[in-house]
């Protein structure tokens, strides 16, 4: 599966902003699909990640009850919708997709290349 994520940009603090991320071929409901970031000078974290058919989330304390994950499997798309964005959410956002579950970071082997995300405080 090939990915490609848009969505990323300049924001204010305490704005919000949609991530999108769109995969290639006929099989992306077989794929669990997660959103990492990576902070300048910080590893890559895990944010949140979706079951094959949406039912099911995942969230990392950091953006719990700011972030949500969705998917549209008949637009082989998954979305982050940010809310209540701070300074600290500054990253370069990645979208992943998992052969194996959606809540576990080392599943994610496919990824796409990053969007950037500037929190202006």
């Amino acid at each position: 599966v090939q990915l490609q994520a848009f969505g990323g940009g300049l924001v204010q603090a305490g704005g919000s902003l949609r991530l999108s991320c769109a995969a290639s071929g006929r099989t992306f409901s077989s794929y669990a699909m997660g959103w990492f970031r990576q902070a300048p000078g910080k590893e890559r974290d895990f944010i949140a990640g979706i079951s094959r058919g949406g039912g099911y989330t995942y969230y990392a304390d950091s953006v719990k009850g700011r972030f949500t994950i969705t998917r549209d499997n008949t637009k082989s798309t998954v979305y982050l919708q940010m809310n209540s964005l701070s300074a600290e959410d500054t990253a370069v956002y990645y979208c992943a997709a998992s052969r194996g579950t959606y809540y576990i970071d080392d599943s994610y082997g496919y990824w796409g290349q990053g969007t950037l995300v500037t929190v202006s405080s």
